[in-house]
């Protein structure tokens, strides 16, 4: 009996010893192998409204790989462009700030070199950093002061603008040349090569890929046109104003022919995510990689087919700047979820600080850090929204920024305009601030209240709404609300002076 207790009492010890060890040694793996940085991909879409996806429910656009992203991720329901047109909110991504604060007021008008980019916080933080596709910034030919590779991207494959199939692109400022292929696809691969790159330096990567679709003059593969050929036949007997991909000029064309074509961009733009999501997979990084997928803009008049919201691009009403928001990070984000937390796209710039671990630089930030979102901890957010489309016909072009040669693009697109196919940019010194530069149609959102200013034949007229619960902006409140109105308009004007402050350039200043 007792050497039968002995061999029991010794089997027990080796038992609990195993455990004991195999815990300890997990331990000790455990503290060797620290969680791997996260890796970021930042994609957008070029005028891809709120309502153009299958997740929101289109009655025709096909978009699957999106919709997974939603039901494994967050998808940001009240998510908004920073600007209605395009440049100024690309501008927000990268800075972190209101466009009008630098004087990229609308396309056309080019960020200042003194902007601090998040690629060049990445960049100085371990990260290798890439830009591909549509910048739209300035230039991106080698001596601009404000290409991708000046503002902090290791790489780049880039447009001064949009493109459509076969793109013409200037890799790290060199002459364009052309890339055959499918415009979204192409910029992908530009993008799994960069990571391969990245992979083999062992280094975490940041890559901003801006698509350039679906921007008209639209363009797309048989086989997704294919798929869009039994829209309602009323279509037909509206027409539209589009860019001519033979002449460059504008043209009339029925409006089923233009959506088929849109919506096959669509949905050749969301083949060319799944292709980077699956490569993501395969590598064993998918984990790690945290990928934000939103538009830059509301739908264009080009593009609209029965909408809920008021407004197109370029209006500040929802239509202008209510766009899609998802974002994937499986290592973060566990089970999909919605948010209903109004959030903008100038909001990336410190969520990302935060991910990647670095400090914000120390000049006025117009977004917040959607981490507690992202945790699933926030419901309301700290500080309200602002939109402004500064009125830009009393400015003063006699001090330029950036010499106006350095300002010309280079690379080709399929829209003439000025007489010639590609895009300069512009930028000026705004030395003084008076009474005008307060104009320009704008609008502020708290967390469920948006107040509306718009300059209509020099005269102000204003309008409240409760875009929670009439995101259509059919009920004007503002005779039932006045105190609301009121004291969003003062926080307005206290916003302006800020960012008109950031215009002189007093937060360059040291």
């Amino acid at each position: 009996m007792k050497k039968t207790t002995h061999i029991l009492l010794f089997l027990l010890g080796i038992t609990f010893c195993g455990v004991g060890c195999a815990s300890k040694q997990s331990k000790t793996v455990k503290e060797e192998s620290p969680q791997l940085p996260t890796n970021i991909i930042l994609l957008m879409g070029d005028d891809h409204g709120w309502e153009e996806t299958g997740y929101n429910h289109h009655p025709f656009v096909q978009t699957p790989v999106l919709d997974d992203m939603a039901k494994n991720g967050l998808v940001l329901d009240r998510f908004y462009s920073a600007h209605p047109t395009c440049s100024p909110t690309r501008g927000s991504i990268i800075t972190g700030r209101h466009p009008n604060r630098y004087g990229t007021y609308t396309p056309g008008w080019s960020i200042r070199p003194e902007e601090i980019s998040v690629a060049q916080l990445l960049k100085d933080a371990g990260y290798t950093t890439a830009h591909f596709g549509k910048w739209h910034l300035g230039p991106v030919k080698k001596e601009s002061p404000t290409n991708p590779g000046a503002m902090g991207f290791d790489t780049w494959a880039s447009h001064d603008n949009f493109f459509e199939m076969n793109p013409v692109l200037s890799r790290n400022g060199a002459p364009p040349i052309q890339i055959l292929g499918e415009g979204s696809e192409v910029i992908i691969d530009e993008t799994i090569s960069f990571i391969d790159t990245a992979k083999e330096g062992r280094k975490p990567f940041f890559s901003v890929v801006w698509f350039g679709s679906p921007h008209e003059p639209y363009e797309a593969l048989p086989e997704d046109l294919a798929r869009y050929q039994e829209l309602p036949d009323s279509l037909g007997n509206t027409y539209v104003q589009i860019t001519s991909l033979k002449t460059g000029k504008q043209v009339k064309r029925p409006l089923d022919s233009v959506l088929s074509a849109r919506y096959a961009e669509i949905t050749a733009m969301d083949r060319a995510i799944g292709k980077l999501r699956s490569y993501l997979e395969k590598e064993g990084i998918k984990e790690n990689t945290l990928i934000w997928y939103c538009g830059d803009n509301g739908i264009p008049a080009s593009g609209l087919y029965n909408s809920q919201l008021k407004g197109l691009k370029g209006t500040i009403y929802e239509g202008g700047t209510k766009v899609p928001g998802i974002i994937e990070w499986p290592q973060e984000i566990k089970n999909g979820f919605i948010s209903g937390l109004n959030a903008v796209t100038t909001d990336i710039f410190l969520t990302v600080c935060e991910v990647a671990g670095v400090a914000p630089p120390k000049r006025p930030m117009d977004g917040i850090s959607l981490m507690p979102v992202i945790r699933g901890e926030a419901r309301e957010r700290s500080k309200p929204i602002q939109f402004w489309n500064f009125d830009t016909g009393h400015l003063d072009d006699k001090d330029p920024y950036i010499s106006p040669e350095l300002q010309e693009g280079t690379t080709p697109l399929a829209k003439i305009s000025e007489g010639k196919f590609t895009r300069s940019f512009k930028n000026f010194h705004h030395p003084k601030i008076d009474e005008r530069d307060y104009q320009g149609n704008r609008s502020i959102l708290d967390n469920e209240y948006k107040l509306i200013m718009e300059d209509r034949s020099g005269k102000e007229v204003k309008a409240l709404y409760n875009v929670h619960k009439d995101p259509g902006e059919t009920k004007n409140l503002i005779e039932e609300y006045p105190d609301i109105a009121l004291d969003l308009e003062k926080q307005m004007r206290v916003w302006q002076q800020s960012v008109l402050l950031s215009l002189t350039e007093k937060d360059y200043k040291k």
